[in-house]
């Protein structure tokens, strides 16, 4: 027989190279007619009795006696099973020890109760909430329920913290009714996520729910060839509005009666082209929501088409009686998103203290203001509205356009004794100006912008004297296509240090407004940044890193010198 007609392969055709120890290593046993192992050099790490403290394992010698197993003088000893030596059991170890392995598996948990904020609006109540907690490999984790009772009720307690339902009654009642019989698994729900489908699938082309298995020869060209088919003979896919969509009275009423301890509710109304309302309730006659009293954060993503009148917002907040942190963000901007919420945040209810509200995120610089927001100005000044909801917040977080006037109003309408404001995070898409200018876009390069930021800075560093509880303020601009973004002007008010944008009408209203507050160093001039044939130039030992302090007046030179108002 030769070596290919073997069913498995003794070894390789072709000679080794085996590596001999030195001739003055090699030290022979007339008795043994073998060899001794080469003495131990002294380097190594490790003594020699570790290796024959294991069960009685003694130096490798070669001699004839190995193959008559009777004539072994020296046998290794049977180790009797004794208390030290038996495996401790998963259950003896202390609960901690188990919840810091199923932490590195799952993620670590923030408290549900939490309310400690790092800046305006920034809660840890939702942190790692979408990423962590909701893992991946969510099939495959479940398993570990299985390792003993004590890991089921904890592996349960971080499968079923945060769950996401699609916002149909189909699969509201299927929920529902998967909860009805087990209810042991309602406790664990902290966080009940609802998304409404904005659109639907009219004359499906072909069945969705075909599946090809992996383990066809040539998947590639199967999964081709059924394309093909649909394309010659299958009807155009045609898409209409959502027919089966729960109401907001169904969803209420679902969290109420299932899940009594959530905390955090999540409501996504979707975004597309002029999308269908969520309807409030089941019958028009209905004036109230079911009322859930266990939640306190409300999350909602694609808000224009769950809230579009303070009507719409009173409904919810009337259900919601011990809400106190409210996110809310918007898919797109639009004109009609501002007027909406000028409307609602001069009245929000007095225990609603946290509120994030993002009215646009695209983070980019614009050469002109759109018209959209022109209209806006035509109804109302949205930063003057604002402002009103500054008496009752603690922690308020703002993404969209603002000037100094949401500062000056706010100031206003404080009483320094009972001031209840800590933190005011503020991402500055552009600040809002009289109509009539021609030069009112954003960008490091536009002075006019600057100046209008600038004056943004100054009107929040004033409100500091009637503001007496805020301890940060972080007023800030991002664009993502800058050639500098370290350069993007921001200015930064914690635990009365000071970073960002420099002036001498900054650091002499900071003066008198809060006088412990001091910058951290001195402003740094741009010397190094110049703009050439419309492109910015940096010199090789610019640094990329945000200066801490940067002068108003550095801007200049990135805007060629042109500082037409």
């Amino acid at each position: 027989m030769t070596t290919a007609s073997t069913p498995a392969t003794p070894g390789p055709s072709t000679p080794t190279t085996v590596r001999t120890l030195p001739l003055d290593q090699l030290k022979y046993d007339d008795d043994l007619e073998g060899f001794v192992p080469p003495t131990r050099p002294k380097s190594t790490p490790f003594p020699c009795q570790d290796l024959a403290s294991g069960g009685g394992i003694q130096s490798l010698q070669r001699s004839t006696e190995l193959d008559h197993p009777d004539h072994i003088s020296n046998p290794i000893p049977e180790v009797e099973p004794t208390a030290s030596t038996e495996t401790s059991s998963l259950s003896s170890l202390p609960i901690e020890i188990h919840e810091c392995i199923l932490d590195h598996l799952f993620g670590v948990r923030s408290s549900a109760a939490s309310r400690t904020t790092s800046s305006a609006g920034k809660s840890k109540v939702l942190r790692g909430w979408g990423t962590a907690l909701r893992h991946s490999r969510r099939r495959e984790v479940s398993e570990l329920a299985l390792v003993s009772e004590q890991w089921r009720e904890l592996v349960q307690e971080r499968l079923y913290r945060h769950l996401k339902i699609k916002g149909t009654t189909d699969s509201v009642a299927a929920a529902a009714k998967w909860f009805e019989l087990h209810p042991h698994l309602c406790s664990h729900v902290k966080h009940i996520e609802i998304w409404f489908p904005v659109f639907q699938q009219k004359n499906p082309a072909f069945d969705r729910t075909l599946r090809i298995p992996s383990t066809t020869p040539d998947r590639s060209s199967l999964i081709r060839s059924l394309s093909n088919q649909m394309q010659d003979t299958a009807t155009p896919i045609t898409y209409q509005a959502p027919s089966n969509n729960c109401t907001l009275e169904e969803v209420f009423l679902f969290v109420r009666y299932t899940f009594t301890e959530a905390c955090i509710l999540t409501l996504e109304g979707g975004e597309r082209k002029k999308p269908p309302v969520v309807q409030h309730f089941l019958h028009p006659e209905h004036q109230g929501l079911p009322v859930v009293e266990s939640v306190r954060t409300l999350v909602i993503k694609g808000q224009w088409n769950l809230i579009r009148s303070i009507e719409d917002f009173q409904n919810i907040a009337t259900a919601l009686p011990n809400l106190n942190e409210w996110h809310g963000s918007y898919a797109k901007p639009k004109s009609k998103s501002y007027i909406s919420m000028a409307t609602i945040l001069p009245k929000l209810p007095r225990h609603l203290t946290h509120l994030n509200i993002c009215l646009e995120a695209d983070y980019r610089r614009e050469i002109i203001c759109p018209e959209f927001f022109k209209k806006v100005g035509n109804h109302t000044h949205f930063c003057v509205e604002m402002a009103k909801a500054i008496p009752t917040l603690e922690h308020l977080a703002y993404t969209g356009r603002v000037c100094h006037k949401f500062f000056d109003e706010a100031a206003k309408l404080t009483n320094a004794r009972e001031s209840r404001l800590k933190s005011v995070d503020l991402i500055v898409k552009n600040c809002c100006r009289p109509t009539f200018l021609w030069n009112n876009g954003s960008g490091i390069t536009d002075m006019a912008f600057i100046m209008a930021f600038e004056t943004l800075v100054i009107s929040g560093v004033k409100a500091l004297d009637k503001l007496a509880a805020l301890e940060f303020l972080r007023i800030r601009f991002i664009d993502l296509e800058s050639q500098v973004p370290s350069l993007n002007p921001y200015f930064q008010l914690a635990k009365n240090q000071c970073t960002g944008l420099w002036s001498e009408m900054i650091l002499d209203a900071l003066s008198r407004a809060r006088p412990a507050a001091t910058f951290v160093e001195k402003p740094e001039n741009l010397d190094d940044v110049g703009i050439k044939d419309g492109q910015l130039l940096t010199s090789p030992s610019f640094s990329k890193t945000r200066p801490l302090t940067i002068k108003v007046s550095s801007y200049i030179n990135l805007s060629g010198g042109i500082t037409i108002t």
